[in-house]
């Protein structure tokens, strides 16, 4: 296990991340941030904390966390749990920011989307990541804000951790 970003790196790309969302979305009553489950969930956590701290007109902007489970299409290959999911807001005619940890081949954000439009009509999406392995895209799919891009084999496995203080870091597994 190689630590990639250590928990001051992952803190200082978040505040540019949240930084980067605040100057494109002055006003966060037409915006939400909606964490993907698991990893993107526990990003946009992070990244919403940080905006309330930072940003005066924060307390307009909402947070939620969307469930893929059934989205995925290795649904068919594997017995999934769901995990939670917590929309209590309207996100029509919203901009939704769409958090996840790792873009990889960009099949959980295009299960991602399906599942977001069960839920209504955004505006528009935009798409937040903290590591874009980009050289592996399956689908045309892009993020808005990134937080660091990394090249990897397309065996590699990089995941977002949390240590025992609930501090974060993310990791390479090489397999």
């Amino acid at each position: 296990m190689q630590i990639i970003l250590n928990t001051n790196e992952v803190y200082a790309k978040l505040d540019q991340l949240a930084a980067d969302i605040a100057a494109a979305h002055p006003d966060f009553s037409s915006t939400v941030i909606v964490g993907i489950q698991q990893g993107g969930a526990i990003v946009s956590q992070f990244l919403y904390d940080r905006l309330l701290k930072k940003e005066t007109n924060s307390s307009l902007l909402k947070h939620g966390k969307l469930d893929i489970t059934f989205y995925r299409d290795d649904v068919r290959n594997k017995i999934l749990a769901p995990d939670t999911m917590h929309l209590p807001f309207s996100i029509e005619g919203k901009t939704v920011i769409l958090v996840d940890d790792v873009l990889f081949t960009g099949r959980t954000i295009k299960a991602a989307l399906d599942a977001l439009f069960d839920y209504g009509r955004p505006e528009r999406v935009k798409l937040c990541v903290l590591v874009d392995r980009k050289e592996h895209r399956q689908f045309p799919i892009q993020p808005d804000y990134t937080g660091i891009s990394i090249p990897s084999n397309q065996t590699d496995k990089l995941k977002l951790l949390i240590t025992q203080n609930n501090e974060p870091q993310v990791v390479l597994l090489n397999q």
